[in-house]
Formats: C-alpha cells, sequence, structure tokens
C-alpha cells in the first residue's frame, strides 16, 4: 500500500509500446505545495526543510537554498560561486551510494551476491553523513583520502592514469570485462552493456549554463520568469520551447566534446565523475574554463532570486519570492528528474517506441536516467 507521503513525493511508471511512454510526477513540485510548506520560513530553516523532503541529495537542496536566499536578500544582479570542495566530496558520496545500492537492485538479472558491498570495505567516505560537513580543509582530506582508497583497492592505478586510459566508452567497456569478476561495479556495467550501448536516445542537453555570461544570464532569466509565472513548469520543464535532459554527461565542462551519448554512456559518467572528483584540482579553473561542478545565484527582482547547482544527477534550480520580512512568500524547486522524465523527452519517446513486451530494455533505458523516485514498467 502507498501510503500519503509517498504519494506526495511521487513516482513515474514507464509503458513500452505506448504513447506517452512514461507517466507519473512528484506532486510536491506542483500546485504551489512547496511554496506553502516553507511559506514564512527563513534563514537555515528553509535549507532544513527542503533537505527533509528532498532526502537523496539533502546536500544539494541546502546549497541551493542558501545561495537562493543570499541572492534575494542583497539583490546583486548575479553572483557566481566557484564549486567548493564541499560540493565536490558530496556529490560524490551521492555517486558512490548510488553505484553501490541502485545499479544491483536495477540488475536483478545478477541475482543476490552476499560479496557485492565488499569492494567498498575500507573506503573513508560513508554511503550516508549525519550531519553536513562545513570544514574545508577536512573536506579536501577526506576526498584526497577517497582517492587514495580508490587508487590502492579499486583502480590498482593513479586516478588520472586510469581516466586517460578508460574514458571513450569502448576502452571503459574493455576494462569492464576485465574487472567484473572481482568489482562489483564494473560488473553492473559489463552486464549493462551489450543491451544499453544499442540504445542511443538523440541527446538535447539543458545547456542553459554556458561559458559566455550574458548568454548563461539570458537563460537562467528566462528559466526563472517561466518558474514564477507557471505553476505547472517545475513539473514539465521545457528549454527553448522543447523538453531537455540533463545529468552527469551534460556538464559544461563537456560542451565542447563531441561525444555520442548511448544509455550505456549516460550510465559509465557517474563513475566518470566520481573519479573525475576525487582527482580534482584545488586550484581554480583557468579565466573562462569550466569548475567540475558549476553553482550561483542571481536576483531577478526585488525579493526574487534563482540558484542553480550541478548536483549529481544533473542542473539543480531553486526560485524564491521573499516577501517584505524576508521570509519566503513563494518558493519552486526544479530537479532533474523533471526534465529527464518528461513526457515529451528522449527517455519517453524511446519507451514509447519499444515493444509492449520490452520490459527489461524499458528498465535499462530509465536506469540510464537513474530517477529519484520510483520508477516502475
Amino acid at each position: 500500500m502507498i501510503t500519503p507521503w509517498e504519494t506526495l513525493s511521487g513516482q513515474y511508471q514507464l509503458h513500452p509500446g505506448t504513447s506517452p511512454g512514461i507517466v507519473g510526477q512528484r506532486p510536491v513540485l506542483g500546485a504551489g505545495r512547496l511554496g506553502r510548506l516553507l511559506q514564512g520560513q527563513a534563514g537555515e530553516q528553509v535549507g532544513r526543510t527542503l533537505s527533509s523532503v528532498f532526502t537523496l541529495c539533502a546536500h544539494a537542496h541546502r546549497r541551493s537554498a542558501e545561495l537562493a536566499l543570499g541572492a534575494a536578500q542583497l539583490a546583486r544582479p548575479e553572483t557566481q560561486w566557484q564549486a567548493p570542495v564541499l560540493l565536490y566530496l558530496e556529490t560524490a558520496r551521492d555517486h558512490l551510494r548510488s553505484i553501490a545500492l541502485d545499479w544491483p537492485q536495477r540488475l536483478p538479472e545478477l541475482g543476490f551476491d552476499a560479496q557485492r558491498m565488499d569492494w567498498l570495505r575500507g573506503c573513508p567516505l560513508p554511503l550516508a553523513s549525519a550531519r553536513p560537513l562545513t570544514d574545508d580543509e577536512v573536506a579536501w582530506q577526506i576526498l584526497g583520502d577517497l582517492r587514495n582508497w580508490l587508487e590502492t583497492s579499486v583502480l590498482k592505478q593513479d586516478a588520472l592514469s586510469w581516466l586517460q586510459g578508460c574514458r571513450e566508452p569502448d576502452a571503459l567497456a574493455r576494462w569492464c570485462e576485465t574487472q567484473e569478476a572481482g568489482l562489483w561495479p564494473a560488473r553492473c556495467l559489463a552486464a549493462w552493456h551489450p543491451l544499453a550501448h544499442a540504445l542511443r536516445p538523440p541527446l538535447r542537453a539543458l545547456d542553459v549554463l554556458d561559458h559566455d555570461a550574458a548568454r548563461q544570464q539570458a537563460g537562467l532569466r528566462q528559466l526563472g520568469h517561466a518558474l514564477a509565472h507557471d505553476a505547472g513548469f517545475a513539473q514539465h520543464p521545457t528549454w527553448l520551447g522543447q523538453a531537455a535532459e540533463t545529468g552527469a554527461w551534460t556538464r559544461l565542462r563537456h560542451r565542447q566534446q563531441q561525444t555520442w551519448h548511448s544509455a550505456w554512456t549516460r550510465m559509465s559518467a557517474r563513475w566518470l565523475e566520481l573519479l573525475e572528483l576525487v582527482a580534482a584540482d584545488p586550484q581554480p579553473p583557468a579565466r573562462g574554463g569550466a569548475p567540475l561542478l558549476a553553482n550561483g545565484a542571481m536576483a531577478l527582482g526585488t525579493g526574487q532570486a534563482l540558484a542553480w547547482c550541478e548536483m549529481a544527477r544533473g542542473l539543480l534550480l531553486h526560485w524564491v519570492q521573499l516577501d517584505s520580512a524576508g521570509a519566503v512568500q513563494d518558493y519552486r524547486v526544479l530537479a532533474p528528474t523533471e526534465w529527464n522524465f518528461h513526457p515529451q523527452g528522449a527517455l519517453a519517446r524511446a519507451v514509447a517506441a519499444l515493444s509492449p513486451v520490452a520490459a527489461a530494455t524499458a528498465r535499462t533505458l530509465a536506469a540510464a536516467y537513474d530517477p529519484c523516485v520510483p520508477c516502475t514498467v
């Protein structure tokens, strides 16, 4: 039986061979519910409430709330934050948790293996954290320990050397084949590869972030305006009039790369980004370069602002309107799942084009887009 809270948090169903191929939503994002929940709250209370609603990526919601509230109160035209190590570390934790817990559950054909978590032995980063880390120096230390553990216990080589040799899809697939007997992430990727490699939904990336500051500001203003004036936009968002997708494979830093994408490259992008994050350079990117993970905020009017944050599943947006006392008057969240599971999106079209009995293929496609709420076929 579905509890009222599960109903509010939402779910999606895939319908192979039927249009639309996806049915479902997260009710908490629509009909002004989130705004009413947060109305009258201020300061850290907003972040705490949001992190209790969006538990899987609570750190990204706390960060986005802090940025949005700050920009709304200071009314600066736009403020850019270079992604600090705390965002790197918590995003690495999100990737690690998804790889360790979600991937095996999405491959029931592999069966239950009591040793499937053994590869995590000695990992210095717990999959869950009781309280958010706030010290940059400690975070860099933990990130360094995580890198050392991955290099010595998992990769058996330097992370940068591994990335250089295995970043391309074919090279990564070969590595997974050689490692699958003793490493569960490699086993999962190898099991997905035959089918997922052949599934190539067309990519239309949510490319609102841009190296050109003026173009980025204009795009973000457009999304902020849509969030402010359309109560249903957060559930069925569009970019330049069309559905779009977002994920670890659509980062701003990947924009210049001419890479074809399959369902498998969308999955493996999470493993690759985990290793890119642990190998992060403490120095900020060169002028004009994109950070590993971008975040920032901009004022949109009196007491109104939009914040953005590249999180594990893609680009997260928070819009806020404050009242004259500085408390929340209205609040809206636009999360990656609503882009990727849009009823007219690439995933929905790919599912609709399947045979009605292609449940395994539909599940593989869904795994590529990594929903943050229950998804069934």
